[in-house]
């Protein structure tokens, strides 16, 4: 008996996949840009347009497309602090520090945008503008809400990087920011990196230092958020009564 192979199906057409050196000209993120605006590109695109140039192994979208996988995302990429932006492959200090530029500039533009309209005057307030950035950090950040006499923010800088304490210079630093901006009030908020915002020892002793400092300098602490990671997972120490005593 004579055996017939049946020769296997033809495996259906796969789309071309280009490096980026490869693309049509007019295909590429930059000439993209510039001919139709920064709206009709993907994400992958702007960030190859930051990043400029890619790995030996790698062309710069290849790169893009790569690190918010691995960071999960557009979110995840902007709660990655620069150690761990200038560590990831084919970033580096300084391409890492464009990342953290362009990130900053458009957290600031956001404030601009809003803080005239929107007047801080409750701590879901003061979650809802910070929250979605700093639920995402790996590390535990102070960021200092300056307010007007109408609770209105006019900046929300970000005053360091590690463990909250009643160190003196921690409380200096908050009010060295306010009298420099011409504060009537401010807020102070940090994230818990493990998720759970549930106030330290140090973050109530914290607490207490500013309010006093503030019933000194006339500046009022209008409240310390901790914030954690999800819907409702933060707390307010005014509302809690600690360190407001």
């Amino acid at each position: 008996m004579t055996l017939i192979e049946t020769p296997a199906p033809a495996s259906p057409p796969q789309p071309a996949v280009y490096r980026i050196g490869e693309m049509p000209e007019a295909d590429r993120p930059r000439e993209r840009l510039l001919r139709l605006g920064p709206g009709a590109l993907k994400t992958d695109e702007l960030l190859a347009i930051l990043l400029r140039t890619g790995s030996a192994r790698e062309d710069v979208l290849a790169v893009a497309q790569r690190l918010l996988a691995e960071r999960g995302g557009l979110r995840g990429l902007a709660g990655s602090d620069l150690a761990t932006l200038a560590e990831m492959h084919g970033l580096g200090p300084a391409k890492a520090t464009t990342i953290a530029a362009a990130f900053e500039l458009g957290r600031r533009a956001a404030l601009e945008a809003g803080g005239t309209q929107v007047a801080v005057t409750s701590p879901a307030e003061i979650v809802r503008l910070l929250q979605p950035e700093m639920e995402l950090l790996q590390q535990e950040e102070l960021r200092v809400l300056i307010l007007d006499t109408k609770h209105h923010v006019v900046a929300a800088p970000m005053l360091y990087r590690g463990t909250v304490s009643a160190a003196p210079g921690r409380v200096a630093e908050v009010f060295r920011e306010a009298v420099r901006r011409g504060a009537a009030k401010v807020a102070v908020a940090h994230n818990h990196p493990s998720g759970d915002p549930a106030p330290s020892r140090d973050d109530i002793a914290f607490t207490r230092e500013l309010v006093q400092a503030g019933r000194l300098m006339e500046i009022e602490v209008i409240d310390h958020v901790v914030i954690g990671q999800g819907p409702g997972r933060w707390v307010s120490l005014r509302e809690r009564r600690l360190g407001f005593d």
